[in-house]
């Protein structure tokens, strides 16, 4: 009896762990995601080991509110732009060629606030 209430436990244990680090439902991929109804991101190329998306933002143009899995992202054509998250919102100028790691994004929204089309390249693992 002892056991099966440890077995028990440790189950309910990492279940609860496995359920907390599944994306939030409410919220669209970076794909699913657009900007006013028009899409943004467009699927590249989807393996068993990878999803990689090209996203491209003309002026004035953004990406709904969404979330990220880890992923690794390149610039292929920089701008400027406006990012609202969990730590606020901030103005960026990203350049073209730059390259950035992420452990995840929980949200974020993003605007082109530049005078420049911006096209990057996400990579994520599975």
């Amino acid at each position: 009896m002892f056991f099966k209430k440890q077995f028990y436990l440790i189950y309910l244990l990492l279940l609860s762990v496995f359920i907390s680090c599944k994306p939030s439902s409410s919220l669209p991929d970076p794909l699913t995601a657009g900007w006013k109804e028009k899409k943004v991101c467009e699927l590249l190329e989807e393996n068993k080991s990878q999803r990689i998306l090209k996203c491209t933002f003309a002026p004035g143009i953004g990406h709904e509110r969404h979330f990220h899995l880890p992923h690794f992202g390149y610039t292929l054509s920089g701008s400027t732009f406006k990012i609202k998250d969990t730590t606020g919102t901030r103005e960026i100028n990203v350049k073209t060629g730059s390259y950035f790691n992420s452990n995840g994004i929980e949200w974020h929204e993003v605007l082109n606030i530049g005078d420049r089309t911006a096209i990057f390249l996400i990579i994520e693992p599975k």
